[in-house]
């Protein structure tokens, strides 16, 4: 990341101030393919669709040099399941394939829809913009399984608002790469036998989204056990016992999350030169990229610590306590703010 990109990052999230992520997005009327990694840079990514949070598909020529789309085929490009039965027998996990990846940046396992799909060599997926699956939800607020099911095409059964956005249709190929933003509901049709390699992680620009989801999934459960609230001893920590259950972290969980991110930035942050800030694409995470993170991590933190339910928590034995992290990201940020 360079300098002007970072700025136009920092400008970015500063006009979000104020609105909470995971609002109704208008879905796009296409889906970008990305045809050749030689003029498709790390910053072009970046500021195209990882921070405006829209989809797009890489071909296959992004992963040419994949030792599993040599090995994990036969010659027509089907599934050599003989060879991974022999290679790897029962340990290989069902979700990996040679022949496409599927990147989802939402970083938490929950954050998945009941019609999430997995994917294969030719497919057909079904985006749906953030906020625009809730005109999906039936009478219980569950969402649907499957959206192509007859029952739910039956307008009569499922009437779907007007104001509604009909999901986007893309078909996959052997070896692309699709790219689900945060908070992407999808559903994915298989047309052929496969494995999929899928990713999820959390960075920069979708760390405030994957706090609101938590904080979405706390109150959900606090509803659902409020009738003891009263009369169940610790109510607060046997929610968020019941949070981690559900979405496999919780509020304690997340903060540690942050720490060990925030603490090799920390690291990282010491080490840049004034006089060098910039640093090729290539180069792994560099000086500008490391700011930004700070920036991001320390905005997060900063509403975990004033949030109640996180007050909540015993951070007695944590270290470095929350509020004594959060002063060094912030002192990062103000004596970086010129770089």
């Amino acid at each position: 990341m360079d300098r002007e990109t970072r700025v136009f990052a920092e400008s970015h999230f500063r006009g979000l101030r104020g609105r909470l992520p995971g609002g109704v997005c208008p879905t796009p009327d296409r889906v970008d393919f990305i045809e050749t990694p030689d003029s498709f840079s790390y910053t072009d990514f970046f500021k195209g669709y990882l921070l405006p949070n829209v989809p797009c598909v890489f071909s296959s020529a992004f992963t040419e040099g994949w030792g599993s789309r040599r090995h994990w085929v036969t010659p027509s490009g089907k599934p050599d399941f003989d060879y991974l039965l022999q290679n790897y027998g029962t340990s290989l996990p069902r979700a990996y394939s040679p022949c496409l990846c599927t990147s989802h940046p939402t970083g938490s396992t929950s954050t998945g829809t009941p019609w999430m799909w997995t994917t294969t060599v030719s497919s057909t997926w079904g985006p749906l913009a953030p906020g625009q699956e809730e005109a999906l939800r039936d009478c219980h607020g569950s969402l649907p399984f499957d959206v192509t099911a007859p029952a739910f095409l039956d307008s009569r059964l499922c009437p779907v608002p007007k104001h509604c956005s009909p999901p986007l249709e893309v078909t996959q190929e052997a070896g692309e790469m699709v790219f689900v933003p945060s908070g992407w509901h999808h559903q994915v049709h298989n047309l052929e036998d496969t494995i999929s390699i899928n990713h999820n992680w959390v960075n920069g620009c979708n760390l405030a989204n994957m706090w609101h989801f938590l904080q979405q999934e706390l109150c959900a459960v606090q509803r659902e056990v409020s009738e003891w609230r009263d009369t169940m001893p610790d109510w607060h920590h046997h929610c968020q016992v019941i949070m981690k259950s559900c979405s496999g972290i919780n509020f304690e969980e997340f903060y540690h999350f942050l720490k060990v991110i925030a603490e090799k930035r920390l690291l990282l942050a010491k080490e840049i030169d004034p006089g060098e800030v910039e640093c090729s694409e290539r180069s792994g995470l560099g000086p500008q990229q490391t700011i930004f993170d700070i920036c991001r991590i320390a905005e997060v933190l900063a509403s975990v610590v004033v949030n109640p339910d996180f007050q909540r928590v015993d951070t007695s034995m944590f270290s470095p306590r929350p509020e004594d992290l959060l002063q060094q990201l912030e002192e990062v940020v103000a004596a970086t703010e010129s770089l």
